[in-house]
């Protein structure tokens, strides 16, 4: 398993919840500290988005 030191932390609203992007072979996926896991997507982008979407962020477009 692979995290990409590029992705962490995606955002952190709160003290208690910290997300990350994990990459499993070909596929990515957002994890919490908190214990939610997002789907594995073949997008990092997507993987990301999952977890601003968890954090309940607005979507950052850059």
């Amino acid at each position: 398993m692979y995290q990409d030191p590029s992705d962490s932390p995606v955002h952190s609203p709160s003290p208690e919840h910290t997300t990350t992007t994990v990459e499993r072979g070909s596929f990515c996926l957002a994890r919490c500290s908190c214990g939610w896991s997002g789907a594995a997507r073949r997008s990092r982008d997507r993987a990301r988005t999952d977890a601003q979407e968890h954090l309940g962020a607005p979507e950052e477009r850059g």
